[in-house]
Order: structure tokens, then C-alpha cells, then sequence
């Protein structure tokens, strides 16, 4: 039988609390945290203006990634994946990576409502001002249009985590 980490990533709206809920559950369960937001201003730190860039950007880091993180699941070694789950899409994304090897995942939906998520992108633009042209209530409202709830027929195991502003 074989002995592979298990795969954990999430889905809730812009601000949520889903990096603070990834590093929380990396640091509990000793597991490898890649983060898409460390990733991409890494890569690609002056290129990143706009929601259409963090689409291009973000489209591009992906197939780079898939085969690591992979190798990680394989070797025995969980992952947390703070990557957004928010659309059908993102997640197909996911479900490609753990499919295929029959790898154990773990799907974190973190509600929250609008009022809170707000509230906590005002805290983080204070915390991180870096973000602040980016983190947004006009670019919460428009990702929050693509938002898709993770539906019973998309078949992950989901553990539904409900958010207050603290």
C-alpha cells in the first residue's frame, strides 16, 4: 500500500481567512505550505497590476508547480496548497493532482460573509500594505462574482470551516 501525504487546499472568497487558516494547518500537521501569493510575487513582482494579470500570471505557475508538489504527495509528505479553490475550474485543478494517484486531499471551505470579508482585507491592507492596491472592495466584489460554492457532485471531502472577524 502505498504511504502518500495528503493533499489540502481551499475555497472561500477574497479574505476569508484561507492563508491564515493554510499556515495554521501547515504548521499543526508539519506539512509543506506553497503559497500562489509568495509564488507569484516572487516570480513576478512588478508584473502583477491587475485582476487580468493575476489570471495570466497565476495560469502560468501552475503546470510548473503540479509535478513537485507530486513528487512531495508521493514521498509521503502532506502539502497545504494556498492556492484559491474558488471556482469549478481551481478546483478541477486540484482534483487533477490527487486523482490520478488515488492521493488523500483534504478540501478547507471557509465561509465567511461579505461584511467580514471586508473587514479583513481593511486589517490586512493595514498588515501587508504591499497588497493594498490589490486587496481591494472593488477587486473583493469582482472575484467575489466568480465565486462557486464546492457542490457534493464535484466529489472532494470537504470540511466546511465558518469565519468571524476577530
Amino acid at each position: 500500500m502505498n504511504s502518500y501525504g495528503t493533499l489540502i487546499f481551499f475555497c472561500g472568497k477574497m479574505g476569508a481567512g484561507k492563508s491564515t487558516l493554510s499556515a495554521s494547518i501547515a504548521r499543526e500537521r508539519g506539512a509543506v505550505l506553497l503559497s500562489e501569493d509568495d509564488w507569484l510575487a516572487a516570480l513576478f513582482p512588478a508584473d502583477i497590476n491587475d485582476f487580468n494579470d493575476y489570471i495570466s500570471y497565476s495560469s502560468r505557475l501552475k503546470p510548473l508547480l503540479r509535478a513537485h508538489v507530486e513528487q512531495i504527495l508521493m514521498a509521503g509528505t502532506t502539502v497545504v496548497l494556498d492556492f484559491p479553490g474558488n471556482t469549478r475550474k481551481q478546483r478541477a485543478w486540484f482534483k487533477d493532482i490527487y486523482s490520478q494517484r488515488e492521493i488523500p486531499h483534504e478540501l478547507y471551505y471557509v465561509v465567511a460573509d461579505d461584511e467580514i470579508c471586508l473587514k479583513q482585507l481593511k486589517q490586512r491592507q493595514k498588515e501587508q500594505p504591499e497588497r493594498a492596491t490589490f486587496d481591494t472592495e472593488e477587486v473583493f466584489r469582482v472575484v467575489t462574482g466568480y465565486f462557486e460554492p464546492p457542490e457534493e457532485s464535484e466529489g472532494f471531502n470537504v470540511e466546511v470551516v465558518a469565519r468571524a472577524f476577530t
